[in-house]
């Protein structure tokens, strides 16, 4: 695993001060076991998660929960859910501990945690910079480091080739058991492989959407005061309702959108993500 992959391995590792099952003050889970088993030799033929309807687990879904001082909501359902961002990976050191739902973790299945969606539910997660495309069972919470949306096993990490990065930009996409998207058999159309740096495409971080354009305008400015280059406003309409979106980029690596999202917070914007359209 990569340095960056060990830095964005805190999924378990953090969670492990919260049991998550039913408030902030659950009892810590006990420290991982050492020992990892050798990854088996087919690591990039290990199939999708197969979705499949779940009751919600006892474990793991609080309303809310607090990790280093930051609250986290859990929704109330993953229906419609999609997001775009940088997703990490976890894997050796905590093999067979316990995920937030109390399952063993086993770092060759096809796995994911996530800060807020409900536990267990499916999502297909794709690799913005090569088009790869997994599904994968949710069942467990973090990445808590900023800046990442989902924290993936060894084996969902290896079959969207972002193992020696230890990151990628991603779009997770839940799945409803039953739904055309999540039972349609091989392949199936995925978002074309993004070339940050090419002309005319390239991923952008959103700092805001404004039904008030002089909203969107002073935030603007504010951006600018800041020494933050590339900054622009974005009119989207749609029925009656024009949105102002204040957006940045594009940006060319994971390593500039970090770079980026400290600096943003340093003015208190720790809201900012990528654009989904």
């Amino acid at each position: 695993m990569s340095v960056r992959g060990l830095a964005a391995i805190p999924t378990t590792a953090l969670a492990a001060t919260l049991l998550l099952a039913g408030c902030a003050g659950s009892p810590p889970r006990p420290e991982p076991p050492k020992p990892t088993p050798a990854p088996p030799a087919n690591v990039d033929r290990i199939p999708d998660a197969v979705p499949r309807v779940e009751p919600r687990s006892l474990r793991g879904n609080p309303p809310f929960y607090e990790v280093f001082g930051k609250r986290y909501s859990v929704l109330p359902t993953a229906e419609g859910y999609v997001e775009r961002g940088v997703a990490s990976w976890y894997g050796p050191g905590f093999h067979a501990a316990q995920t937030s739902m109390g399952e063993p973790y086993d770092m060759y299945a096809m796995t994911a945690a996530h800060k807020t969606l409900p536990l267990p539910c499916y999502a297909r997660v794709t690799n913005l910079a090569n088009g790869r495309s997994i599904v994968v069972r949710v069942n467990d919470r973090g990445p808590f480091v900023a800046g990442r949306i989902v924290d993936l096993s060894y084996s969902a990490a290896a079959r969207l080739d972002m193992l020696r990065d230890g990151t990628a930009f991603v779009e997770v996409r839940v799945l409803t058991p039953g739904s055309p998207a999540a039972v349609a058999p091989g392949p199936i159309a995925v978002p074309a492989p993004i070339a940050p740096a090419a002309a005319g495409g390239g991923l952008y971080l959103q700092t805001g959407a404004f039904a008030d354009s002089a909203n969107a305008r002073r935030q603007v400015e504010r951006l600018r005061a800041a020494g933050i280059d590339h900054v622009f406003l974005l009119a989207t309409t749609g029925g009656d309702r024009t949105l102002h979106r204040v957006r940045i980029g594009p940006v060319a690596s994971v390593a500039e959108f970090d770079a980026l999202a400290a600096r943003l917070a340093r003015i208190g914007i720790t809201d900012a993500r990528l654009a989904l359209d």
